[in-house]
C-alpha cells in the first residue's frame, strides 16, 4: 500500500472512530448520566471548551480553532518533508481533526472517557485525544531513538 493511502486510511479511521464514539455518546448519554464499564473506566459526558484538561477555557473557541488548524498544518508539513514517523503523525493528524470537527460543529470538544484507580483520577478525554497522545509519545520515542542513530529529522 502507498504511503499517502495508509495515512488517508489511518486518519480516516480517527477520525470516524472519534466521531462515531461521540455521537453515540451524546446520542444515548444524559448530561449527569456516569455508566460503569469497568470499577476505574465510566463513559460521561463533558463539553470541553478549553483546552487539554479543559485549561485555558477564557481563550475562546476561535483560538482554539486557529491553533488547531496551525498544527493540523504543521503536521502535514512533517509528513512531506520526512521520511519517518508517519503513523505517529497519522494519528496526531486524525485526532487534531476529530477534535477540531467538534469546535467546528459545536463550539467545545466532546470527551466522555473517564478513568480512575483507587484515588488517582484522570482528566476526561476522548478517542481522539488519545489518538493524539499516543502519535505525540510514539513521534518523540521515534525521533529521540533516529536521532541517537545519527539520522536527521
Amino acid at each position: 500500500m502507498r504511503r499517502t493511502t495508509s495515512v488517508l486510511l489511518i486518519v480516516s479511521l480517527v477520525i470516524a472512530i472519534d466521531q462515531i464514539t461521540k455521537y453515540l455518546v451524546v446520542t444515548y448519554l444524559n448530561p449527569s448520566d456516569s455508566v460503569r464499564i469497568f470499577s476505574f473506566l465510566h463513559l460521561v459526558i463533558i463539553r470541553n471548551t478549553g483546552a487539554a484538561f479543559g485549561m485555558f477555557k477564557s481563550l475562546g473557541n476561535v483560538f482554539f480553532i486557529v491553533v488547531s488548524i496551525i498544527a493540523i498544518l504543521f503536521v502535514i508539513w512533517l509528513m512531506v518533508r520526512g521520511k519517518e514517523g508517519y503513523f505517529s503523525l497519522s494519528l496526531i493528524l486524525g485526532g487534531a481533526t476529530g477534535n477540531l470537527i467538534d469546535r467546528i460543529l459545536y463550539g467545545n470538544v466532546v470527551d466522555f472517557i473517564d478513568f480512575s484507580i483507587g484515588k488517582f483520577h484522570w482528566y476526561t478525554f476522548n478517542i481522539a485525544d488519545a489518538a493524539l497522545t499516543v502519535g505525540v509519545i510514539m513521534f518523540f520515542l521515534s525521533s529521540h531513538l533516529l536521532l541517537k542513530r545519527g539520522a536527521k529529522i
